[in-house]
C-alpha cells in the first residue's frame, strides 16, 4: 500500500509566529534562522510519520511537502530508506495532496497542520492565505483539512492520521470522523502562542500514531459531501469578490462571499484555488 503525508508547517512543533514559517526569499516579517529551525522540525516530524507509515504496513511513502513555496524539506534529513520519495515545489496539479491520485495509494496522513481561518486558540489558523475568511461546503465552515481531503476521497483514499495544534486535531476529527488518529503537538493559547511538547516528544507521538493509523486504514472510509456541493467563500474585502464574481459560473452572495456549484471534489478544488488567485488583488488601488 501507498501512503502519502501532507506536511504542513503552521502546526509544527514549536512555531507560533508567522517569522518561523515564512521563506526569507519574500522579504517583509522574516527571519532566516528561526524559518531554517522550523523547517528542520518540519522535516523530521515528515520522517516520523514516514517511519510508522512504513511499521504500519505501508510499501511506499510519499511526502508532499505543502507549505507556502512547497520547497521546505531537507531532503539530508530524511532516511535513506526504500520506497520513501518527496515532492518539491508549488505548481502540483494536486496541491497538498499530491499522489493521492496514484493507484493503490490507501491513506493520506496530515502533518504539521492547522485550524482553519477565524479559529480562537488555534496558532497561526488561516485557510490557503490571509485573505480568505471562510469556506462552506454545503453549509460547513471548514479548513485546508476539509479541502484536502475531500479531494483524496474521490481518488478513494482516507485520511487515517493528523498531527498539530489541539485546536486543529479537534476540528479535523469533528469533521473527519474519529477514524483520524490524532496528535497533538501543542496546546494553542491564541493565535500567536502556545504549550509545545519537546520536539523529540512530539516526534514519538507522531511516529506512533501513523503506525496506528496506517494499520486501521483498511478498515477507513474516505471523506465525502453531498454531491453537487454549493460553495461559499469569503474574503477580507470586497474588491476580492469584486474580482471573483466575474468568472463564468460564481455567484455574488453579499459583499465579501461568493459561491458556485460543483459536481465533484475535483472542480471544487481547483475552482477555490483559481479563485484564490483571482482575489489576489492591490486594495490600494
Amino acid at each position: 500500500m501507498k501512503v502519502v503525508i501532507s506536511v504542513d508547517m503552521e502546526g509544527v512543533c514549536g512555531v507560533a509566529s508567522w517569522v518561523q514559517v515564512s521563506p526569507p526569499e519574500f522579504g517583509g516579517l522574516v527571519n532566516g534562522t528561526e524559518y531554517q529551525a522550523a523547517r528542520e522540525r518540519m522535516t523530521l516530524e515528515a520522517v516520523a510519520a514516514a517511519e510508522g507509515a512504513f511499521a504500519g504496513g505501508a510499501s511506499e511513502v510519499l511526502i508532499n511537502d505543502s507549505h507556502d513555496t512547497m520547497r521546505n524539506l531537507l531532503p539530508e534529513l530524511l532516511p535513506d530508506l526504500p520506497g520513501l520519495t518527496f515532492t518539491s515545489g508549488n505548481d502540483k496539479p494536486l496541491s497538498m495532496v499530491q499522489g493521492v491520485q496514484e493507484p493503490d495509494t490507501g491513506a493520506l496522513l496530515f502533518v504539521g497542520y492547522h485550524a482553519r481561518a477565524g479559529t480562537p486558540r488555534g496558532p497561526l489558523a488561516h485557510t490557503w492565505n490571509g485573505f480568505i475568511r471562510d469556506v462552506r461546503i454545503n453549509g460547513l465552515s471548514t479548513g485546508e483539512y476539509g479541502l484536502n481531503a475531500l479531494l483524496a476521497g474521490q481518488y478513494g483514499v482516507p485520511v487515517v492520521f493528523a498531527a498539530g495544534d489541539d485546536v486543529a486535531i479537534a476540528e479535523i476529527q469533528a469533521e473527519l470522523g474519529e477514524q483520524v488518529v490524532g496528535v497533538a503537538v501543542k496546546e494553542g493559547l491564541s493565535t500567536f502562542a502556545a504549550v509545545h511538547l519537546h520536539p523529540a516528544e512530539a516526534q514519538r507521538r507522531i511516529r506512533a500514531g501513523a503506525e496506528a493509523g496506517v494499520r486501521a486504514a483498511a478498515q477507513a472510509t474516505p471523506y465525502t459531501t453531498r454531491w453537487p456541493a454549493q460553495v461559499q467563500l469569503s474574503f477580507d474585502h470586497q474588491a476580492r469578490a469584486d474580482q471573483c464574481e466575474r468568472v463564468p459560473g460564481v455567484m455574488r452572495v453579499d459583499a465579501v462571499t461568493v459561491a458556485w456549484q460543483s459536481p465533484d471534489a475535483y472542480h471544487l478544488f481547483q475552482t477555490f484555488r483559481l479563485l484564490a488567485k483571482v482575489a489576489e488583488v492591490r486594495l490600494n488601488g
